[in-house]
């Protein structure tokens, strides 16, 4: 576990959800300042998978607006994605049946994802890097969960790490089968989120703390539960997204066409959120 430089007072986990996932939480989160409760005001910073895009966007003084359409790199990494389907399958075949193994079902997963055929690793960290909009880390503390492609253990990202800030996004965000493992210091490296959704326990310490869970329809809230138990913050809120905000969504989360419709559902469900959240994240 990565422990923070000191307690966090306002510790801020964004959760992963592909890339609708990605536009809402962009949504909310300029929402969210629009009415007075601004998440980069946060201390600590915990970005997995869609959540480290959001995370390092805010965590380096950048407008959430930015993101209210997908941003589109120059040159050949404008291309989309390669996306390997038989290995895809392959990977949610393997996570499906992982209970029993999560260490060796992860460890096969990073097997399929290096023999998989998604394009050159430059093209993702272009990609995110056109979508952080910058490369070098924040003053404040921002932790990347990724996964190790041939152990399957997690790793936690962070400035100390070597790497620039986009290479750092993309080796969170490098879903198997979908984008390419990245190498960071020698290592090959996957998404944050085969160890789990939010990786909230990153935060533990926090006085105040604040989830945004765009995944939580999918999963037992018992998921969240334990990783909020070992946060242990003294005031623990999340947000999830609404029915509205699901019914933007649609059923595949990487589905582009459904980028903005999330986006503008983040920000309408911002009104609620904010009255949600504003007593634990304003007060001194």
């Amino acid at each position: 576990m990565h422990a923070p430089e000191r307690a966090p007072d306002r510790a801020l986990v964004l959760g992963a959800g592909g890339l609708v996932g990605t536009a809402w939480t962009a949504g909310l989160a300029r929402g969210l300042r629009d009415r007075g409760v601004d998440l980069a005001e946060a201390d600590l910073f915990v970005g997995t998978s869609a959540g480290a895009i959001v995370a390092a966007l805010l965590a380096t003084g950048q407008d959430p607006a930015r993101l209210a359409t997908p941003a589109r790199p120059a040159g050949s990494a404008a291309t989309p994605p390669r996306v390997d389907g038989r290995r895809l399958g392959e990977v949610f075949a393997e996570l499906g049946n992982a209970a029993a193994d999560p260490d060796g079902a992860r460890r096969r997963v990073g097997r399929i994802a290096l023999a998989a055929d998604t394009g050159p690793e430059q093209a993702h960290v272009t990609r995110m890097h056109a979508m952080v909009g910058a490369d070098t880390w924040p003053d404040r503390p921002l932790l990347v969960p990724a996964t190790d492609a041939e152990t399957g253990e997690q790793v936690v990202l962070d400035r100390t790490s070597g790497a620039p800030l986009a290479s750092a996004v993309a080796a969170g965000t490098a879903f198997p089968g979908l984008y390419p493992p990245i190498t960071v210091d020698g290592r090959r490296y996957l998404d944050g989120a085969l160890h789990s959704t939010t990786n909230a326990r990153l935060a533990a310490g926090a006085r105040t703390l604040v989830v945004v869970d765009p995944q939580a329809h999918l999963f037992p809230r018992t998921l969240l539960d334990r990783e909020l138990a070992v946060a242990a913050a003294h005031t623990a809120v999340t947000v999830e997204p609404d029915p509205a905000s699901l019914r933007a969504f649609g059923p595949d989360l990487n589905d582009r066409t459904a980028w903005e419709p999330a986006y503008h559902a983040g920000l309408h469900q911002a009104a609620d959120a904010a009255e949600q959240l504003r007593a634990a994240w304003c007060e001194p």
